[in-house]
């Protein structure tokens, strides 16, 4: 069973990819202003133990941390370490963390982090070649367990190939974007990412199709509830 675990909340735009993120479709229907970082209610998630003694948070589970903000952001630095420490005492519970500022993974860095903690995933989005080419050689530069590469929103066609090494990289998970405003995703961009992993033997997922999703010349207006779903119609995944 996957959970949500937000310890702080807020975002900034730092490149194309972000202007109609979740965090900001989110915050905009509720009348909360994104570009306020807070620490959330939620901030001790992972140590709160119920009546029972037991964890509430159970073990087995794995969390998406940080869903509607990003793990590294500066504003979030003096929360950072204490973060890394629930990380740390709570190895029965896997850490999902995805960002897109993989240039400041070394900030609060906790010292006994060494190759990296076995219950940590970092993520790392490249939602274009530029952000790619940036992002991707200070990833694999890094001392992570566990990798993947989120292509979503995917924006153009994107050659991952020397990046794709199967000794580093898990898979590469890739979608369109959705809400108003939404920019076109191509199948031939999916399709050729899709081959690209399959040669270097990296696992690859087509999450959604993204509200746009131009096929054989022929552009698609494709609701929200069957965006995942016709990403899986494809067939084109391959975990």
């Amino acid at each position: 069973m996957s959970v949500m675990w937000n310890p702080w909340h807020g975002c900034h735009r730092i490149s194309p990819g972000c202007g109609n993120c979740y965090v900001y479709r989110r915050d905009r229907s509720v009348g909360r202003d994104a570009g306020i970082v807070r620490r959330t209610a939620d901030f001790d998630l992972p140590m709160r133990v119920g009546r029972d003694g037991n964890y509430k948070l159970q073990g087995g589970r794995e969390v998406f941390t940080c869903g509607t903000s990003d793990f590294f952001l500066e504003e979030a630095d003096p929360w950072r370490a204490q973060a890394w420490r629930f990380i740390a005492q709570r190895p029965d519970v896997r850490f999902f963390i995805v960002t897109k500022r993989i240039d400041r993974f070394h900030v609060a860095l906790p010292e006994d982090w060494g190759a990296g903690y076995d219950n940590v995933t970092i993520a790392c989005t490249c939602e274009n070649q530029d952000r790619a080419d940036y992002r991707l050689p200070i990833y694999l530069s890094l001392p992570i367990k566990r990798r993947v590469i989120i292509a979503e929103p995917l924006l153009e066609g994107v050659d991952f190939s020397r990046y794709l090494l199967p000794d580093k990289i898990a898979s590469v998970t890739v979608g369109g974007e959705s809400g108003d405003g939404a920019r076109i995703c191509r199948h031939d961009w999916v399709v050729d990412i899709r081959r690209q992993c399959m040669e270097a033997g990296v696992g690859f997922y087509f999450k959604q199709t993204g509200a746009k999703y131009e096929k054989d010349g022929k552009l698609y207006a494709v609701p929200r509830a069957q965006q995942m779903l016709q990403a899986r119609k494809s067939g084109l995944s391959t975990i």
